[in-house]
């Protein structure tokens, strides 16, 4: 079977080492690859790291098929795929203060889950409060919109059941912060056609929300793989904010694209010689590395 993967990193910091293992990865399992950037968080991508992307896949020599979708430019559709989900949603009002003091919430895959103080509302009052401007989340209603058993494939896991409702009402849309990455990334998938999802196993709880949206949107259903994830020397993920090498500071400091390519090709083995930038400040003018 041929399939159609993407890499879809978010523009958030510039790439490294984790980022250029899982696009290689991509690459490699999927006949058409498609490169998409995930821009919803309009507080902290920026358009020099979008630019960036481009450039570091490119000095790696990993092309992609067709034009860059940009995650941003959907916005519409992404709309219209949360009103199509309506019968299922609710209005929350609560804050995150409200929740937090809540307490002896259950822990979920993402902390802990929502006490659902708001799914009991009369509609009479959720209307009172959106009339008078009370800012609000659409939260998926799971005990509703879950049919019944679902199941979705990993080439690494096999046939596994879809437990969302260990994630509680998971939000969907804030009012003051848009659409959540759980719809955009299902509505993406599907527009593009993906037919095999990568991604690092990191997201594996969360395709238990992914599959029961494409249920209720009537989407396809992807096959998945869900990747190890690139560790430093000391066993430590990968990740922005806890200043992992950018491939611009590798290629910075005289590393070639081969030794990034070999290094990372063969996942969390092989050597960090080599693949260790000096500890100098950025450039004059170059942005600060995203440490989320």
């Amino acid at each position: 079977m041929t399939h159609t993967t993407r890499f879809a990193p978010s523009p958030t910091g510039y790439l490294h080492l984790g980022h250029a293992f899982s696009a290689l990865f991509s690459r490699a399992r999927g006949e058409r690859f498609l490169l998409r950037l995930e821009d919803i968080d309009h507080t902290r991508c920026r358009p020099e790291y979008a630019a960036a992307i481009a450039e570091d896949l490119s000095w790696l020599g990993i092309t992609w098929d067709g034009p860059i979708r940009v995650q941003s430019a959907h916005a519409a559709e992404h709309r219209a795929a949360l009103q199509q989900l309506r019968p299922w949603l609710y209005p929350c009002f609560c804050t995150r203060a409200d929740i937090a003091a809540a307490g002896g919430a259950p822990q979920g895959p993402d902390g802990p889950i929502y006490p659902g103080t708001c799914r009991g509302l009369s509609q009479a009052e959720r209307d009172r409060r959106i009339a008078a401007g009370t800012p609000h989340a659409w939260r998926l209603n799971m005990a509703r919109a879950i049919p019944g058993p679902l199941f979705f494939t990993d080439l690494t896991h096999g046939r596994l059941r879809c437990t969302p409702e260990t994630h509680g009402d998971v939000v969907l849309a804030r009012k003051d912060a848009g659409l959540s990455y759980h719809l955009c990334v299902v509505c993406d998938d599907a527009a593009q056609g993906i037919t095999l999802v990568t991604r690092g196993e990191d997201l594996l709880p969360a395709t238990s929300i992914h599959r029961l949206l494409q249920h209720l949107l009537d989407l396809p259903e992807p096959t998945y793989d869900h990747h190890p994830l690139l560790l430093d020397e000391h066993g430590k993920r990968l990740a922005k904010r806890d200043g992992a090498p950018t491939l611009r500071s590798l290629r910075a400091a005289g590393v070639t694209a081969a030794a990034v390519v070999d290094r990372v090709g063969g996942g969390a083995g092989g050597s960090w010689e080599g693949l260790r930038p000096p500890q100098t400040p950025p450039a004059r003018g170059e942005p600060p590395l995203d440490r989320r």
